[in-house]
């Protein structure tokens, strides 16, 4: 088992989210789902009452990587602060996932983009490393919203 697993918290919209990644990420794929309770308890916050019987959590896996959903209330939304770099063999599978993954435009740069659910990604070369020892590479990033390899 991984060690290590990604939760990442839902407005209420985590199994349409796992499904929005799936579609996009080849070889995703659901390992397992979890529902609430039929019958909820009293004392719960207003949002949760209506999720009786509704999916609690919903575990995945990209290229290997688990993944945990977990839909909940809108208390906590997604930064910057953390983020998802996927490292992409050439230009053509760099602009394959940032066409499906970028959806607000304002928060793009440097190779950083946020999909339709907040969460932000990192769409990258595998040589981003190599990439940036070229004289003048980072202010050529900082100048970039989807990186375009042959700027450098």
């Amino acid at each position: 088992m991984q060690k290590i697993i990604p939760n990442l918290w839902f407005d209420g919209n985590a199994e349409e989210a796992v499904d929005f990644y799936l579609a996009i990420f080849p070889d995703g794929k659901i390992l397992n789902k979890t529902h609430y309770p039929k019958t909820m308890d009293e004392g719960l916050a207003d949002f949760q009452m209506g999720l009786a019987g509704k999916v609690l959590t919903v575990e995945f896996e990209l290229f290997g990587q688990h993944f945990t959903t977990i839909n909940a209330g809108p208390e906590f939304k997604f930064t910057e602060a953390v983020s998802f770099a996927v490292y992409c063999k050439d230009q053509d599978e760099i602009d394959y996932y940032w066409e499906k993954l970028s959806s607000v435009p304002e928060a793009e740069q440097c190779g950083w983009c946020k999909d339709k659910y907040g969460l932000s990604w990192q769409i990258v070369p595998e040589n981003i490393e190599e990439l940036m020892e070229k004289p003048g590479s980072y202010a050529t990033m900082m100048g970039q919203k989807k990186i375009v390899i042959s700027e450098y």
